[in-house]
């Protein structure tokens, strides 16, 4: 049976439409246009002081998973893809960030995170820190402390709020509000023991103290902030999913003693969420799964319901926006890293596509001319295209064959899952996979990888920064990946204390004081 998109391309090319073959006044009038953009931009730079920042990551979004994705999108709409525009695409700036941490030539997302939310390189694994820090010692981070761009957003009286797909205490927000020495300690039963002992401090106590000026938080992540006795609301008989803390805390109930119960909201399902009024809501705290959320291919099977990630972007500039002063919203498409660690194309390239949406709608509730938007990534991934598809051909599919004679997929990854896959068939068969019967567009399908190995890896190579607003000229050229905090902090007239944090050692160093002391009240 023919899928709809090949029905549709051969509808196309039987009624002479000029789609694959355009003439050379179509290319020109699209040249024209885009040069008038250009030139008109060049005459229209905003320079105005930036009273929103929206600023998007796509973790793990590299170029390639760009590109797929506007393929991708375009072919669910019923066109060929390769045309097609992503929101971000149609941003005015664009340049590209090197990604590298100190340590590490191929970086993690708690280096970069820290870099582009600090202006601050350090080292892999590391949150919040700068690079005088060892990875898991705590004491040497005492005096590594490096300040957020939204910890500075708050101090000069903005609301602030961040939305992630991911646990909210993941490596990505994380390093908004947290300093770790270690991005695996997000909750006090992931610290070992010789750390806890002198007071080392889990993500998510700190989530609740030193981000408790945070108004909104959405995300996964239930598990640690719950104690372990603590069933999960979602899942109250798997045990795999209750809460994971040792000290007997329940951190959600210590946010909602924190808050003026009138205008304070937690939810962790659908239906809680949709009952918030933004107009009576100035703090909100989403937890919609015990974990990360559900990949968009998979949310409409929640068991509680989870709302996607535009609508989550919705809300938290309903709240935001109330404030005179302007605010400050990260939008994390957390997932889109996990998919590819998996080798599954397509949740990443629909996480993507979610992230898209998403931007959209942000798009569509302010005003460009006092919003800086940011669109970004922390790294990529080992995800390419080649082969010699026709234009138009799905691009979760099939690509030609190989000298061999077995076809082959036109998204492939270096290495992962499915190399595994790979080799078991060469050690069964004598070949690789023959995908001839094998539908490579399904959901749980590992596109073929070249190396053997459970997680598929990250990428090195740069990613892009896309930008939109006032001041978004500045993203230009090739930058290293902590440039982007000190344009947000220009185009914000924010202040910044790195280098002489006044959030520095005292703070951490106080919540460790008091964790200390703690252990023999309790």
């Amino acid at each position: 049976m023919l899928d709809l998109r090949w029905l549709i391309w051969i509808c196309m090319l039987t009624a002479g439409g000029n789609v694959l073959s355009q003439s050379a006044k179509y290319w020109n009038d699209l040249a024209s246009d885009s040069l008038q953009k250009a030139i008109t931009r060049e005459q229209t730079l905003s320079t105005n002081k930036a009273k929103n920042v929206v600023f998007f990551v796509g973790d793990g979004m590299g170029i390639t998973t760009v590109t797929a994705a506007r393929i991708l999108k375009g072919q669910l709409e019923g066109d060929h893809g390769e045309e097609t525009d992503l929101e971000w695409d149609k941003f005015p700036s664009v340049a590209l960030s090197k990604t590298y941490n100190t340590d590490r030539q191929v970086p993690d997302s708690a280096g970069t995170a820290t870099a582009y939310f600090s202006g601050v390189k350090t080292k892999t694994a590391v949150i919040g820190l700068d690079d005088s820090a060892i990875k898991g010692d705590c004491k040497s981070s005492l005096n590594a402390n490096v300040e957020s761009v939204m910890i500075s957003a708050q101090k000069s009286g903005k609301a602030t709020g961040f939305v992630s797909t991911a646990r909210v205490t993941h490596a990505t927000p994380a390093a908004l509000y947290a300093h770790s020495p270690h991005r695996a300690r997000e909750c006090d039963s992931d610290i070992p023991q010789k750390e806890t002992d002198i007071g080392c401090i889990d993500i998510a106590q700190q989530l609740i103290t030193l981000g408790q000026d945070t108004q909104v938080i959405m995300g996964g992540g239930r598990m640690k902030m719950l104690p372990r006795e603590a069933a999960d609301p979602e899942y109250h008989e798997d045990s795999s999913k209750a809460g994971s803390r040792n000290d007997g805390r329940n951190l959600i109930d210590e946010w909602q003693a924190g808050k003026d119960k009138t205008n304070s909201k937690y939810v962790w399902n659908l239906e809680q969420f949709k009952d918030v009024n933004p107009l009576e809501t100035d703090n909100l705290l989403g937890l919609f799964e015990p974990s990360h959320m559900q990949f968009e291919g998979n949310r409409m099977n929640d068991v509680g319901g989870e709302p996607s990630l535009s609508e989550m972007v919705e809300k938290a500039i309903e709240i935001l926006q109330k404030d005179k002063d302007g605010f400050f919203l990260m939008v994390e498409g957390g997932r889109i890293d996990h998919a590819h660690h998996d080798g599954l194309a397509y949740h990443a390239l629909h996480d993507t596509i979610a992230m898209d949406k998403a931007v959209a709608k942000a798009m569509s509730m302010t005003n460009e001319m006092e919003t800086l938007f940011i669109v970004t990534a922390d790294h990529s991934h080992v995800l390419s295209i080649g082969g010699a598809a026709d234009r138009g051909s799905p691009i979760l599919g099939r690509g030609g064959l190989m000298n061999d004679g077995l076809p082959f997929t036109t998204l492939s990854y270096a290495n992962g899952p499915g190399g595994i896959e790979e080799l078991d068939s060469f050690k069964s068969i004598g070949s690789r996979r023959n995908l001839t019967d094998t539908n490579t567009e399904a959901a749980d399908f590992h596109h073929p990888a070249l190396v053997p190995i459970d997680a598929e890896t990250h990428g090195g190579e740069d990613v892009t920064i896309y930008a939109n607003g006032p001041m978004s000229h500045l993203f230009h050229g090739v930058h290293e990946q902590h440039y982007i905090a000190n344009v947000v902090r220009y185009a914000s007239g924010l202040n910044c204390h790195n280098g002489a944090p006044s959030s520095g050692p005292n703070s951490i160093l106080a919540l460790m004081l008091f964790s200390f002391v703690r252990k023999f009240i309790d």
